[in-house]
């Protein structure tokens, strides 16, 4: 069910805010009972520099013309390089009826959280 604005605006209170982001480990758990989903909202600019091998690729530009794209199913933690655009995309997200939140430390946080030993935290085959 989509929101309005308004109903969505209604919503933003501090008590709240917690909701809105997830914290790494807490993602990886997710991802690997496949319970969430990595959205990566970069656009191709940034994804040609680096990239991630797992979770969807969707420019956040490019979302409203492809949310049929996107699991109802999961939680979709939206990520860019830290966590501005990755947090209005959530919005967007919420405002059109997903289930979504932004990863706290956005992909640089994640690309360092598993940087040497710590890739193998994360279940590519799943």
């Amino acid at each position: 069910m989509t929101q309005t604005l308004d109903e969505f605006a209604a919503t933003i209170v501090p008590a709240q805010m917690g909701n809105a982001r997830i914290a790494i480990d807490a993602f990886i758990t997710a991802y690997n009972k496949g319970e969430a989903e990595l959205l990566d909202i970069r656009v191709p600019e940034e994804t040609a520099v680096w990239q991630l091998n797992f979770g969807l690729h969707i420019p956040a530009n490019e979302l409203p013309a492809r949310l049929d794209e996107l699991p109802k199913d999961k939680l979709l933690v939206v990520a860019c390089p830290l966590t501005d655009r990755s947090n209005m995309a959530r919005s967007y997200l919420i405002a059109q009826g997903f289930n979504a939140k932004y990863l706290q430390g956005g992909l640089l946080g994640l690309v360092d959280r598993l940087k040497g030993v710590g890739a193998q935290d994360i279940r590519l085959d799943r």
